[in-house]
């Protein structure tokens, strides 16, 4: 199943909720409406999915999207992400996790997708000595970003959350996200995009063994014996376990599933 640029594109702000409001997250049917409220720096913005009966727009193949592999009925719920963890500061732009030069490959390919990931973070500064990706690689050993401020700022590419999940990430844990970054995130279904209750970027550092407890809500360095507190990703969740929007809905029966040739 693939998902159009459109699953995030379909995602509109509500204009009734321009003041901030408490940290939630709902879904419910008919409409499959999710306020993303993302963070403070965001704006506590909600963001809602357009009812999904209405007529589809023609779809983009140049930005089709596959969904992850445990996008399927039978996958077991995660609450556990375990791993070594790659720290990166505040303001990371989506033209540094992809530059806008490998735009043109298309994720629904896996030689594409494989190949995403292998530029995954290519663009940061020479200033991260440490390369995400070891040359003539194309998956990371570091299945867990942390980060500071303003994560995945700058333009909006659906690209930017899907590079990092063909390379091997897991979940991003950033004190705080650009929105639009958070919402492609989910929409994609490829990482978590969790919130940390600290900055976290500060205490971590690149090569650290760390523990994500989703249930617990919790982030544990093993390298150091310190836990830190996360905010919880609440409904949104299950949206990315089941592989983005629209293979969530289509399991929950709100669109129809798609039919197999």
């Amino acid at each position: 199943m693939a998902v159009t640029a459109h699953a995030s594109s379909a995602l509109i702000r509500n204009p009734s909720s321009a003041t901030a409001t408490p940290l939630s997250r709902r879904l419910h049917s008919p409409l499959l409406s999710i306020s993303f409220l993302n963070s403070a720096t965001a704006n506590s913005t909600k963001w809602h999915l357009k009812t999904l009966a209405a007529a589809p727009r023609p779809p983009r193949a140049a930005v089709r999207f596959v969904p992850r592999a445990s996008a399927d009925d039978s996958a077991i719920a995660v609450s556990t992400f375990h791993g070594v963890c790659y720290v990166v500061k505040d303001n990371i732009d989506t033209d540094q996790i992809i530059p806008a030069e490998y735009l043109t490959l298309v994720p629904s390919k896996p030689d594409e997708y494989k190949k995403l990931g292998s530029y995954a973070m290519i663009g940061l500064p020479e200033s991260y000595r440490t390369r995400f990706i070891e040359p003539g690689e194309s998956e990371t050993k570091y299945s867990i970003v942390i980060a500071g401020d303003n994560f995945g700022c700058g333009s909006s590419r659906e690209h930017a959350p899907v590079a990092l999940g063909a390379a091997g990430v897991k979940a991003v844990v950033a004190e705080s996200y650009a929105r639009i970054f958070f919402r492609n995130s989910v929409a994609t279904g490829e990482i978590y995009p969790l919130e940390c209750e600290g900055r976290i970027c500060d205490e971590c550092s690149t090569g650290d063994v760390v523990t994500i407890e989703l249930k617990e809500n919790k982030l544990i360095n093993h390298s150091t014996g310190k836990e830190f507190a996360l905010k919880p990703i609440g409904d949104a969740g299950p949206v990315i376990e089941a592989g983005g929007i629209f293979a969530y809905a289509r399991k929950t029966g709100m669109i129809p599933a798609q039919q197999t040739a």
